[in-house]
């Protein structure tokens, strides 16, 4: 079935009698050519890719509980490119460029606004670093621009302008940069994967591997062993716990990482900011809530909630910078699992298993590297070499020293 204006205009004169499922519910066969662990954003994007852009088929994906309960639904939806360093901004900016085209591509409405992202700048070494990073991003082709503080006060008049400690003293802007409904990236995904023959299993726990010879001959599962000839790991916080089953140990951390919803306003934050005084950022959701987040927790948990400290310190930087939040009623509290790599950039590799492969270490940056981190991912499975844009995400550069440093993300995880 595809959408389009017609369709629900047909649909509403009819009675909605017409619509179907959004995807399959198959029963599990006994093997596969290709069978990725975790149905969050990652490994929908890799088996849609993989059966789309490559050709493969005898693809399935396993989900532990059910499509977008996990860190794809957990999230904050922000999506943006502007980084740094050599190793992501390319990447990022590639991820961008999908999440341009992807409601097309994928036929289906992930509520992709480009609304703009504001870094704010509050002392004069910041503003030296945000000019840096603007370079970066307008040498990448992702375009930045330095905003002044009057030009910030006409489209953000409520903010704390003048504050002794943290004054704003302009900011830098990536105008393309935005929001995504988390959940809907989940099935939008999912229903396209479905299309070409995807068998997406939920309610399918991986409980071990079955490695033979040094050769990884496919998964034991809450729903009997599934023999498969290649095996993608792709389940964000949980990454270190499902590979200690195959013997391996990571080098990744996972904490909680929280966030905030509050009762719905009227339009009143444009666009998606960040206090660079302290860790917050916020953007308001199409309901209206302001959705807003801050530092993962200081100690390493695979539990879904968070803490009171955590909370205090992302409140305190909002009140520091938006006075009026304390005005707003706090609706829901919730936590997603991040998976901290050394560095705060991911890993996208082959193990030293044959046959096994991994995707993870994203910390903070998941959700917005979705579509290239399936693109690459897929890539990956189908040509057993890396995507020119995630060369640089190789387990190895720990060893070899030429580790990717991203600020604001690594490269020790439990200092964050």
């Amino acid at each position: 079935m595809r959408y389009s204006g017609f369709r629900v205009i047909k649909e509403a004169l009819t009675g909605h009698k017409g619509w179907g499922p959004a995807w399959r519910d198959p029963e599990p066969q006994p093997a596969y050519d290709y069978v990725i662990i975790g149905g969050g954003g990652h490994g929908l994007a890799t088996a849609y890719y993989l059966a789309k852009h490559y050709g493969k088929a005898r693809i399935a994906v396993l989900e532990k509980g059910w499509i977008g309960g996990g860190n794809v639904g957990r999230n904050t939806t922000i999506i943006r490119s502007n980084y740094l360093l050599d190793g992501n901004e390319p990447f990022y900016e590639m991820s961008l460029q999908m999440w341009e085209r992807l409601e097309q591509e994928l036929n289906y409405n992930a509520m992709v606004s480009q609304r703009g992202i504001l870094n704010l700048i509050h002392s004069d070494a910041q503003r030296d670093a945000f000019v840096r990073r603007g370079n970066a991003m307008i040498l990448n082709g992702a375009g930045a621009e330095m905003l002044s503080v009057a030009q910030i006060r006409k489209r953000y008049p409520f903010l704390n302008f003048d504050d002794a400690r943290f004054p704003i003293k302009g900011g830098l802007a990536q105008h393309r940069g935005g929001t995504v409904r988390h959940d809907a990236v989940a099935w939008g995904y999912a229903r396209a994967a479905d299309s070409y023959g995807v068998d997406i299993i939920q309610n399918c726990e991986v409980t071990g591997f079955r490695i033979e010879n040094g050769i990884c001959k496919g998964v034991e599962t809450s729903r009997g062993f599934i023999a498969a000839g290649k095996v993608a790991s792709c389940v964000a916080g949980s990454s270190s716990r499902l590979m200690s089953k195959a013997g391996m140990r990571l080098p990744i951390e996972s904490t909680v990482l929280q966030a905030f919803v509050t009762e719905g306003l009227k339009p009143v934050l444009p666009g998606v900011i960040t206090f660079g005084a302290g860790h917050f950022y916020a953007s308001q959701s199409d309901k209206g809530g302001l959705v807003f987040g801050g530092d993962p927790d200081k100690y390493n948990s695979y539990a879904q909630r968070g803490n009171l400290p955590v909370i205090e310190d992302v409140i305190e930087s909002g009140m520091a910078l938006i006075p009026a939040l304390g005005r707003a009623r706090l609706l829901r509290i919730w936590g997603g699992i991040m998976d901290m790599s050394m560095d705060g950039s991911p890993i996208i590799d082959r193990t030293h298993i044959d046959g096994l492969y991994f995707n993870g270490g994203w910390c903070y940056g998941g959700f917005k590297a979705t579509p290239a981190s399936g693109l690459c991912y897929a890539h990956l499975l189908a040509t057993d070499t890396p995507h020119d844009t995630a060369k640089a995400y190789r387990f190895d550069r720990f060893r070899r020293g030429y580790m990717i440093d991203e600020k604001g993300m690594g490269a020790q995880p439990n200092l964050h």
